[in-house]
């Protein structure tokens, strides 16, 4: 999962989505229509979107009647990926500077910092 970001481009990751949200393997037409719905992409958009995920190794196809899709990578791994490339990018790879930006901005309420305040607090006691 080392270049896992760079191979899912924005649009790709927006099919990957919808079959994250899904949580079962989807036909073609279910994730053209879903995807005509969100975005407006045609269905030839859709299905060439799809195959790239096929050909990355980041969607399986599995055929009964018609081919079904599923991820072949889970939300969460993607997310820590994304989040570990994040902090490697910006911030040198120092969570704690990424932690220090967001506490710095208006991005956290109060709420959200005591919020993560007892999480840290509960990571001691492990």
């Amino acid at each position: 999962m080392e270049n896992l970001a760079e191979k899912i481009s924005d649009s790709e990751l927006e099919v990957m989505r919808l079959l994250w949200e899904s949580g079962t393997a989807l036909p073609i037409s279910e994730i053209r229509i879903a995807l005509q719905q969100r975005r407006g992409w045609e269905a030839t958009t859709v299905k060439t979107l799809v195959n790239r995920l096929v050909a990355k190794d980041v969607l399986a196809q599995e055929k009964r009647n018609v081919f079904y899709y599923f991820p072949l990578v889970s939300q969460e791994e993607y997310n820590s990926w994304a989040t570990n490339q994040l902090i490697d990018k910006l911030y040198r790879g120092s969570a704690r500077n990424l932690v220090a930006a967001l506490v710095n901005s208006d991005s956290l309420s109060d709420k959200d910092i005591r919020e993560l305040r007892d999480f840290f607090r509960m990571g001691d006691e492990k």
